[in-house]
């Protein structure tokens, strides 16, 4: 079976470790989402990218759920020390040579698709991993601070603000100049099955589907599309994606998040056991729906999403 999944940060992640557990005989590819990426220190981070690297790659710190485990920081307090910033972010030392070895390759003029699968030989996700694209692509919000309006980079709305005033609008920059790296059009075109994990649906699976091309590779294949909620029972299970849902007008539920997706990109949506009252309504917008646990609580509790989910692809492709 080849599926293909369009994965955000730490919520992707986790799903694909239960998407293995599920199923650990298929190809699986993942489409990574860019637009949080940001340059940082003279080195180019890839936040997203680099949780699903470390999560299947057994070296993430499981409790924070972003960066390497047994994690040191004396190269930002280094930093710090000579007033160079932002204190806000926190790059570890492990992590800093992952972005080392990125920015050097990138300078020597390897796409970040190389540079991505060459970083993957030393982890073994056990998948295939893809950036959306080689092409820089930014999520910026506009915010007011201070009576006055900015746009601010999304990792500094999310980390240094900590979503703490109204996303007023969210902007891909460089998106619709962007094309999709080589061959996420290809896996899109010979999948079996697409998949959206609980991952943000604005600024990780909506980031990745404006891309130009990306979004009609999803609704144009052959492959059943099955997403699984974020929102359970009226709020985010982790993080504040109810902060930019609000700037795109969709409402923190279940159904809204479904309906923003919209029938003509969804085959299927799990929703969870709590929110069970609102799958009429997501199947009166003419995509099927079913209530399942979707608590990521321990892998195995995730690889039981991931067969529902796959076992409802099956159900619309029939």
């Amino acid at each position: 079976m080849r599926i293909v999944v369009l994965a955000g940060g730490i919520g992707g992640a986790r799903f694909l470790r239960g998407l293995r557990s599920a199923a650990p005989e298929a190809d699986v590819t993942v489409i990574g989402n860019t637009g949080d990426d940001i340059h940082l220190f003279g080195l180019k981070v890839c936040p997203d990218l680099d949780t699903v690297m470390y999560t299947l790659g057994g070296g993430i710190d499981e409790e924070q759920g972003w960066g390497r485990r047994d994690e040191s920081f004396r190269v930002k307090s280094e930093l710090a020390a000579y007033g160079v910033g932002p204190e806000w972010f926190g790059l570890g030392d492990r992590d800093f040579a992952t972005h080392i070895v990125r920015t050097q390759m990138l300078g020597a003029g390897y796409p970040l698709s190389a540079v991505t699968e060459a970083l993957c030989t030393r982890w073994n996700p056990g998948v295939r991993l893809l950036p959306m694209s080689d092409d820089r692509v930014e999520t910026h919000v506009a915010v007011t601070l201070d009576g006055e309006r900015r746009v601010i980079h999304f990792q500094e709305y999310w980390v240094r603000l900590r979503a703490s005033v109204d996303a007023e609008a969210v902007v891909p920059v460089g998106a619709d100049e962007a094309k999709p790296a080589p061959g996420v059009l290809q896996a899109l075109a010979e999948a079996d099955v697409i998949l959206l994990p609980p991952s943000n649906p604005v600024v990780s699976i909506g980031t990745i589907l404006a891309v130009p091309g990306i979004r009609e590779a999803v609704t144009s294949a052959a492959a059943p599309v099955v997403g699984l909620s974020p929102i359970v029972g009226g709020a985010p299970v982790r993080g504040m994606a109810d902060k930019v849902l609000a700037a795109v007008g969709v409402e923190s539920t279940a159904a809204a998040v479904a309906r923003h997706y919209g029938a003509g990109l969804l085959d299927g949506w799990l929703v969870d056991t709590a929110d069970a009252a609102s799958a009429p309504e997501v199947e009166e917008a003419g995509i099927r729906c079913l209530a399942v646990p979707l608590m990521m609580t321990d892998t195995g509790a995730t690889a039981a999403m991931a067969r529902a989910a796959l076992a409802l692809a099956e159900e619309v492709r029939a």
